[in-house]
């Protein structure tokens, strides 16, 4: 995500959010493109062996859900929610492709996620981030998320959030 992605919350049109299988093709090139990402952003580069591990399962209902952001048909952005506890969930995986940024995308894959969160009960959620995105900081504290203390062990994550729905 760029600054410019983050500080939009303009609909973009014709955009479709929903949720989909982690295992489908456009699940696993948004991932890919994540994961290369991440490695180009990250002190030291990204291996996501090395991160808190996630597994499809997880993200599958009722477990937890995977969505796809597509503009015109084509994916441009996903982000995950994983049920970790009673009404409890995190938010993984947030991504937007580069060319699709500025559009408001980021914004309607995270209301997308806190929706079905509210809709399968879940009160609080959580997420951390990489001290390199410092847009997503600001994305998340804009969106009600507040700093807490370190709730998991990521290497990679130095910053954690919540939000009470």
């Amino acid at each position: 995500m760029t600054r410019a992605d983050l500080h939009s919350d303009r609909p973009t049109e014709p955009l479709e959010v929903q949720v989909e299988e982690p295992s489908s093709v456009d699940a696993r090139a948004c991932l890919q493109a994540y994961f290369a990402e991440l490695a180009a952003r990250f002190e030291g580069g990204f291996d996501p062996a090395r991160a808190n591990p996630l597994t499809e399962q997880e993200l599958t209902p009722p477990a937890g859900y995977f969505i796809i952001a597509r503009l015109e048909g084509r994916p441009v952005g996903c982000g995950a929610l994983k049920i970790t506890e009673t009404k409890v969930g995190e938010i993984k995986r947030m991504w937007t492709s580069g060319p699709a940024r500025g559009r408001g995308i980021a914004g309607k894959i995270i209301g997308a996620l806190e929706e079905i969160a509210r809709g399968v009960g879940i009160e609080r959620l959580r997420l951390d981030t990489n001290k390199a995105l410092e847009e997503a900081h600001e994305f998340y504290r804009r969106r009600g998320y507040r700093e807490v203390e370190r709730f998991n062990d990521d290497p990679y994550a130095h910053l954690w959030f919540e939000k009470r729905l």
